[in-house]
């Protein structure tokens, strides 16, 4: 079985990868999927961070902190859904219902549409 060396830091616990491929194309089909694997948990944990952090922001009603934080919020789960990570439905019904929060407490923050 294959042992791949550790990530560089700052990636996942995955330091080892043991796989059952029976073939040279499973191998690397397998090493393919623990690298994505990887990488999509690292922008699902931060687009995750950044939609707490902007319901935070709003619930504390302070307008700048709450303004940066919602745009962060829409791009990263905008990025994420572009990468593939998340589901672009997943992510249009987070934007949706953090907007509708953002309206409801700070309705200075949502950009308006013409």
């Amino acid at each position: 079985y294959p042992i791949r060396e550790p990530l560089p830091l700052g990636h996942s616990v995955y330091e080892r990868v043991f796989t059952m491929a029976n073939t040279r194309t499973s191998t690397k089909r397998a090493r393919q999927a623990d690298d994505r694997q990887v990488r999509n948990k690292t922008v699902r944990s931060t687009t995750h961070s950044a939609l707490t952090a902007a319901v935070q922001a709003l619930k504390s009603k302070d307008l700048e902190k709450a303004k940066v934080a919602y745009k962060s919020a829409v791009r990263a789960l905008s990025k994420a859904a572009s990468k593939g990570s998340i589901p672009r439905g997943r992510a249009a019904r987070k934007v949706s219902r953090l907007t509708l929060l953002a309206k409801k407490l700070l309705p200075a923050i949502v950009p308006t549409q013409k």
